[in-house]
């Protein structure tokens, strides 16, 4: 476990050494701490960690070998984790089955169906296919499996089947220290800039300064304000949920996004823009800014871009009450609309591979709202948006 978890580290980049591994060893065999996965957490960090901006990578290796154990126990024996248990539980169906599963019949049933479920349940259930439960067939809850229905206590989606989700969930902030793996992208966005002198005059001009030293005999610096990108752009990331897979590309679209527009704002929101944004995700419940301000805030000169995979129930963009985590008084595609309203120059671009995006009705939808300002995150997708972005 301890040498798989020392290869995990290299893999991800982190500069760990034999020498460091090997201390950590010795502690663990001098019985420094009690053999709990959180001292150890505590232990292997100050013995692997050299600089903070690598405890993000540690954190997700470490999340990721020991996930599930509460002890690391003797030898190589351990706990089998209790999510390997619960996945025991869950009701694997064949594709017949699933279709003979009928959906309730759209959102204002789903929502008076699940009221009545929170009235009459007094207990827990597991295998049904009514009551709020577990491993069932049921509209209501974890680990089974409904073509449409409210995910109720369980940590991610398994079918992409869920209309909503009755969960706290939180996300991490995207690292804009993430260096691009070609610059092939940073040289895409390059093509959003229009370039200006401005602010006070302190970069040589050096062919004004030999013109007026030679007319007049001795030497005359002149100087010119820098120039600059005066492009100022709004980014929009949505993070959590289908955007997990993609962090990495958009970690490195926002790192390249920071080196170039030097006037840029970003946000984030989960599948849809709603009335609230937030620049934090660790404080995203306490620390929300209003869409309204935002959209009053910066003028109608900046360019938006917004970041997702447009991967949602139809619900979240067409109804009220359709965001799978909060109730929204007015649906998401109002919102879209009114972004357009302010802002004339709108693209969306999109992780999901354009080959793919016909087969999800919430994609259709968001590029008819954006009047098809769609674009693919590759470098041909990122040109063309680039391009837009520029009329």
């Amino acid at each position: 476990m301890f040498v798989n978890f020392f290869h995990e580290l290299k893999n991800a980049g982190m500069p760990v050494s034999l020498r460091e591994y090997l201390t950590l060893l010795e502690a663990m065999d001098a019985e420094v701490i009690d053999r709990e996965v959180e001292d150890f957490y505590y232990l292997s960090r100050s013995a692997l960690v050299k600089d903070e901006k690598n405890l993000d990578k540690f954190d997700q290796v470490f999340g990721t070998v020991f996930k599930g154990l509460e002890s690391l126990g003797e030898g190589d024996v351990s706990e089998i984790p209790e999510d390997w248990l619960k996945a025991l539980t869950e009701k694997f169906l064949t594709d017949e089955e699933k279709a003979e599963i009928e959906a309730l019949g759209g959102w204002e049933k789903i929502m008076e169906e699940l009221k009545k479920r929170l009235e009459e349940q007094e207990k827990r259930h597991e295998g049904g296919n009514k009551m709020i439960g577990t491993a069932g067939t049921s509209p209501f809850g974890a680990e089974g499996y409904n073509p449409e229905g409210v995910r109720i206590g369980q940590k991610e989606g398994r079918h992409g089947k869920a209309v909503k989700v009755w969960d706290k969930r939180e996300y991490k902030n995207l690292d804009d220290s993430i260096e691009l793996g070609t610059r092939n992208i940073k040289v895409a966005l390059r093509r959003l800039r229009k370039w200006a002198r401005e602010g006070a005059a302190e970069e040589l001009d050096l062919d004004h300064t030999i013109k007026s030293t030679a007319d007049r005999g001795y030497l005359d610096i002149k100087l010119i304000p820098e120039r600059r990108n005066t492009i100022k752009t709004l980014l929009f990331f949505d993070v959590g949920g289908s955007m997990d897979p993609h962090i990495k590309v958009c970690e490195e679209l926002f790192s390249a996004a920071r080196t170039e527009f030097k006037n840029m704002e970003y946000f984030y929101f989960h599948n849809c823009l709603y009335e609230d944004l937030w620049k934090d995700n660790r404080r995203r419940h306490n620390e929300k800014m209003a869409t309204w301000d935002v959209l009053h805030k910066y003028p109608s000169d900046y360019k938006v871009i917004i970041v997702g995979d447009a991967s949602m129930s139809p619900y979240e963009i067409t109804y009220a009450g359709g965001s799978v985590e909060h109730w929204n008084e007015e649906p998401g595609g109002v919102w879209l609309e009114r972004l357009q309203q302010v802002y004339e120059n709108v693209v969306w671009l999109n992780p999901v591979a354009e080959r793919h995006w016909e087969y999800t009705p919430s994609i259709e939808i968001m590029r008819q709202i954006l009047g098809d300002r769609m674009f693919p995150l590759t470098l041909d997708g990122l040109d063309r948006a680039m391009r837009e972005l520029s009329r």
